[in-house]
């Protein structure tokens, strides 16, 4: 860190004379820079330092003790909001309201003394801004400080505001360091455990996100829109981008013009074991720079060009929350809370509240500033607690009601992040159901990779409960064959991973279909009936005679679609009355 001699020739005459009365000190030179350095030298001595400090508010102290434990330097940021700001004004202003006389805050009883400084440093997330002690001061004081912070007489427990009893106790026991993400360490406890009315309604982990993602693999696929699922879409669509089984597409088309699927790694993918699948997904989560969980939040829309570090923040978290104890509930607020007084700028590192663009959409509000800590940096917090760590099945979730928000967590071992609905745990044996009608009926637990396969060839219908019913129509058919796929291979399927015998008209109505195409259509159609055939042939002989359609009989022909008005009129113009069975435009 810069000492006093690099800093002090930055500023003008009149604060560097204001630092020397403070002081007690006399300076013979008119030169800003002399003035400086003569101020300089004087202000090392380890005696005038003790003596200086020893003076000091109760409140200015603490902010000293703080930066000095801490190693010299806080964050700017999180120094501000414990000690308060430094008021920014122009010498001019200054020297009229004199504020080193009436300081506003701890933070100014140390700045109008040269004990505090401020400056940009880089750190592994890049420059930050942090409040420090000038290193040679900061040297000095380490002469003196265990006497002068120890003293009879200094009586933490008598100090107002930052200067606390319970801050001078969090001071000694979690130093704070450069950067916020280090002002805990990973077993640092956060919070307490759950009240009986948070942990009321427990919410068990699974591992359904992986069924989730079966149904969009198959949808993205197929080209179709994919259906709404326990986990949202474009939540999935990043897990599965995150693993490498989607990827953007070169031609930006597909499903959601944006993504294609690779079949090797989905291949791989939904024919892993469960549990192989899910740490998979986790695995990937767990370094994915592209998955940001900031701005998946429901509620929130982050605009603008700025960057957030989701890998930084996630292992920072993830650090924070192994500390808890395993099966333990633990309380969600408390955890928020306690994250908020230690290190609320776990994923700002530079303190900067400012210039993120994030916007409330319900009402269109910006989100800035400190004061919206708990809208943005809280509900990223329960976000990821409610959303990725329980959607992968790591935590399990309590609300004090059913359909209220989780209000604890509890974290799982690898043998409960399973599904809890079936005794066979995770097994994929389930076996579907087949109707002659075409009709399927696919249990949740049935082998994902043929699911995938059998929702191909098929029309689906909304999924009830934990089964996925699909309708094989001549429609969808021909939507498999044009991506290579066979009815021959759904028949192996089917007969594969059926509870029961294919059934044989459903088995035969696949083979025909597949050698001869539709064979048979259903269609409602309108059909002029005449009195005798002579009739119909003056029609057909007439203009009317494009309106017509199929001959059925002597005496009956189908009317084209739209046409039941036109083919009237030449009734009439032919002096013929027709009657109507239907009502025609």
């Amino acid at each position: 860190m810069p000492n006093l001699s690099q800093i002090l020739p930055s500023n003008d005459l009149g604060f560097i004379r204001i630092v020397a009365s403070l002081w007690g000190l006399e300076l013979t030179s008119a030169d800003p820079v002399a003035a400086a350095m003569e101020l300089a030298e004087a202000l090392c001595d380890a005696e005038l330092v003790e003596e200086v400090a020893s003076t000091l508010p109760k409140d200015g102290r603490a902010a000293l003790e703080a930066l000095a434990k801490a190693g010299g330097r806080i964050a700017w940021g999180m120094f501000t909001r414990r000690f308060g700001k430094v008021r920014e004004m122009g010498a001019g202003k200054r020297d009229r309201e004199q504020p080193h006389l009436q300081p506003a805050s701890a933070a100014e009883v140390l700045w109008y003394r040269a004990l505090l400084a401020r400056a940009f440093f880089d750190t592994e997330q890049g420059a930050q801004e942090f409040a420090f002690i000038p290193d040679d001061l900061l040297l000095a004081l380490d002469f003196v400080k265990e006497e002068l912070f120890n003293r009879e007489g200094h009586d933490p427990a008598n100090e107002h505001g930052a200067g606390s009893h319970k801050e001078e106790q969090k001071i000694k026991k979690e130093p704070l360091a450069d950067s916020a993400p280090l002002a805990v360490q990973k077993d640092d406890l956060l919070g307490r455990p759950a009240s009986p009315a948070e942990k009321a309604y427990p919410i068990l982990a699974s591992d359904r996100i992986l069924d989730d993602a079966c149904t969009l693999l198959a949808a993205l696929r197929m080209g179709i829109q994919p259906p709404q699922t326990g986990v949202p879409v474009s939540v999935v669509m990043e897990f599965l981008s995150a693993a490498k089984i989607i990827r953007p597409s070169p031609n930006r088309k597909g499903a959601g013009g944006e993504v294609e699927v690779q079949p090797e790694p989905v291949k791989s993918f939904l024919e892993a074991p469960r549990p192989k699948a899910l740490e998979l997904l986790t695995g990937a989560w767990q370094d994915a720079e592209s998955f940001n969980e900031l701005r998946q939040i429901p509620g929130l829309a982050c605009e603008g060009e700025w960057k957030n570090d989701p890998v930084v923040t996630r292992e920072f978290l993830l650090d924070l929350l192994n500390a808890t104890p395993e099966k333990q509930w633990w309380s969600i607020p408390a955890f928020v809370r306690d994250l908020k007084a230690k290190v609320p700028d776990f994923q700002r590192p530079a303190g900067d509240y400012d210039s993120w663009f994030i916007k409330r959409e319900s009402d269109g509000v910006f989100l800035r500033g400190f004061e919206n800590w708990d809208n943005v940096d809280g509900a990223l917090v329960r976000y990821f607690i409610s959303g990725p760590l329980f959607w992968l099945g790591m935590l399990d979730l309590a609300a004090p009601e059913e359909g209220a928000a989780p209000s604890a967590f509890r974290a799982t071992n690898n043998e409960s992040r399973i599904s809890t609905s079936y005794p066979q745990g995770s097994i994929e044996n389930g076996k579907l159901s087949v109707l002659s009608n075409g009709r399927i009926s696919v249990p949740r637990l049935a082998p994902r990779a043929a699911r995938y396969q059998i929702a191909r060839f098929c029309e689906w219908d909304e999924q009830k409960g934990d089964e996925y019913p699909y309708r094989v129509t001549p429609a969808s058919l021909a939507r498999a064959r044009e991506q290579g796929l066979k009815s021959e291979h759904l028949i192996g399927l089917l007969r594969k991973h059926a509870s029961a015998p294919l059934p044989p008209p459903f088995a035969r109505a696949l083979q025909r279909w597949e050698a001869n195409g539709i064979e048979a259509r259903v269609e409602n159609v309108v059909v002029l009936k005449v009195s005798k055939p002579e009739v119909l042939n003056e029609l057909r002989a007439s203009k009317a005679g494009r309106f017509l359609g199929e001959v059925l009989g002597p005496v009956t022909v189908v009317v084209k679609s739209g046409a039941q008005s036109k083919v009237l009129a030449a009734l009439a113009e032919m002096g013929l009355l027709a009657e109507s069975s239907t009502d025609f435009e």
